[in-house]
């Protein structure tokens, strides 16, 4: 019996929605799991093992060979090596929805990018206007990203409550900012420039384009190299996590195995009469390695990366980097009320209206397409969201401010998003509510 005729045909458009669907599905319960260990950050550096638990991150670790030795602590291990596979990950989805997805036109991709573009400038400028010169207004890029997990948690909440255009419109612009911050650290926040190191980074990454090129398609080497990119780039002054970021947006987003080619292959399997053909005959054998190759490849690079990657960068890299960064020892002393409010007020304030302001401003320009199912009442109550600013945020905050304000920024950031999650989710919970009628676009 041919269980396949009890299912529904496939659609071309399957191929794109399918995996756009998992990575929301993984992001959405990793949402939870960063919250947990969020708050057991929080928790753990208020007791009575603060110190310990703090100083546990600040442990080095690194490995050495010769006269060479590499050492860094382990907040920085998660921050800045760690952290690049997240970026990894971000800029696979990226080209993935602008090469195959349902960005892949233009004008409706750059409806997120110019929304995501005024959520990076309006609260920044919102922030530099409340410190107005002050300790800590070197640290604006602070407050120019969303976290992608907790929103994507957050609409996970509501469930099909949540129109399709919406979830995609969130995603995608969260993707963009990280993206435009991480950009933002590499040349705000990175030291002066070594240009011999410099230099082989970009060696390493004509290194491979060129394997590409010649067909190679071996992940381990891929790695292997990435990995001495990584090294030429925390060498050079950038920030090392632009590799992530690079590498990522190269990586090709086509198979190499058509579909045609694939079912060719495993004809030729299938062929064989049920017997011992793969322990002798070598025609055989070739046809099975043939077979085993293209069901590996009829998958994209995108795709493979990201199935293998992105759990664990959601349940593993994700989770490390909130116990590591998010613990913030609440001490009335030292904490600094005006730069809290000025990250508060950017996330909660400047987020949702820069992204909503650029939004309506590409729309009635045309530069670029708003879905017809994204209505701007639910679109606003959505940007509400954008203020959760987490993982981002506390990145950057590692890299721009001086310890003594440290802990008020991260507890700003930490209550700036608990607020923005509350308001974005009683918003959207309003607008979807069972009774009220249909918004219009």
């Amino acid at each position: 019996m041919n269980t396949g005729l009890g299912r529904l045909p496939r659609e071309p458009a399957d191929r794109f929605t399918r995996p756009l669907m998992r990575f929301l599905r993984i992001e959405a319960v990793a949402g939870i799991v960063l919250l947990l260990c969020t708050v057991l950050a929080v928790a753990l550096a208020n007791t009575a093992w603060s110190a310990q638990y703090l100083a546990f991150w600040e442990l080095p670790a690194g490995f050495g060979f010769g006269g060479f030795e590499f050492s860094r602590s382990l907040k920085h291990w998660i921050n800045d090596a760690l952290m690049t596979l997240f970026f990894f990950v971000i800029a696979l989805e990226l080209k993935r929805e602008l090469v195959l997805g349902e960005l892949r036109e233009p004008r409706m991709a750059a409806f997120p990018l110019m929304a995501a573009v005024g959520g990076m400038v309006v609260p920044a400028g919102v922030f530099l206007w409340l410190v107005d010169g002050g300790p800590g207004a070197g640290g604006w890029g602070t407050v120019m990203s969303t976290d992608t997990a907790f929103v994507i948690g957050c609409i996970a909440l509501l469930g099909a409550r949540v129109p399709h255009a919406l979830r995609l419109f969130l995603l995608s612009l969260a993707i963009f900012d990280d993206i435009g911050a991480i950009l933002v650290v590499a040349l705000g926040y990175g030291e002066a420039l070594h240009w011999p190191a410099l230099a082989l980074a970009g060696a390493g990454l004509a290194a491979v384009a060129a394997i590409a090129r010649l067909g190679i398609r071996s992940i381990p080497i891929y790695f292997a190299i990435g990995g001495g990119v990584w090294l030429a780039l925390d060498a050079s002054g950038v920030h090392a996590t632009l590799a992530g970021v690079i590498l990522g947006l190269m990586t090709p987003a086509r198979s190499w195995v058509s579909d045609r080619r694939l079912h060719a292959i495993f004809d030729r399997v299938i062929a064989y009469p049920p017997g011992d053909h793969w322990s002798g005959d070598a025609e055989a054998r070739g046809d099975l390695r043939r077979a085993g190759v293209a069901a590996r490849e009829a998958l994209s690079p995108i795709e493979r990366l990201e199935l293998l990657l992105h759990p664990w960068v959601a349940f593993t890299i994700l989770p490390l980097f909130a116990l590591a960064n998010a613990g913030v020892p609440i001490v009335a002393a030292r904490f600094d009320q005006g730069i809290a409010v000025a990250v508060i007020a950017a996330f909660v304030a400047g987020k949702p209206v820069g992204v909503l302001l650029f939004a309506v401003l590409a729309a009635k320009l045309r530069i670029a397409v708003r879905p017809d199912e994204l209505p701007w009442t639910l679109l606003a109550a959505g940007s509400l969201l954008t203020g959760i600013g987490f993982t981002m945020a506390m990145f950057i905050a590692e890299l721009a401010f001086a310890p003594a304000l440290l802990d008020s920024v991260k507890l700003g950031i930490l209550l700036a998003s608990v607020v923005s999650a509350a308001a974005g989710l009683l918003a959207l919970t309003w607008l979807t509510s069972a009774g009220r009628p249909p918004a219009t676009p």
